[in-house]
């Protein structure tokens, strides 16, 4: 697969999202004290990313 969600424990205990493409890393997210939270950013991502706007800010 060329992308994927994974969860992640940093140095401070906190559970965290990244998102990888091609094994590289497009995105990180804060971290979460559950890893219920984490899945659930997960869930947020896939539930409303498809229709997010683009922001051109350049």
């Amino acid at each position: 697969m060329a992308h994927k969600f994974e969860i992640y424990k940093d140095k401070a205990g906190e559970f965290r999202v990244r998102f990888k493409f091609n094994n590289e890393v497009m995105f990180s997210t804060e971290g979460y004290k559950s890893k219920t939270s984490a899945q659930n950013a997960i869930d947020s991502f896939r539930k409303n990313g498809p229709d997010a706007p683009v922001e051109d800010n350049s």
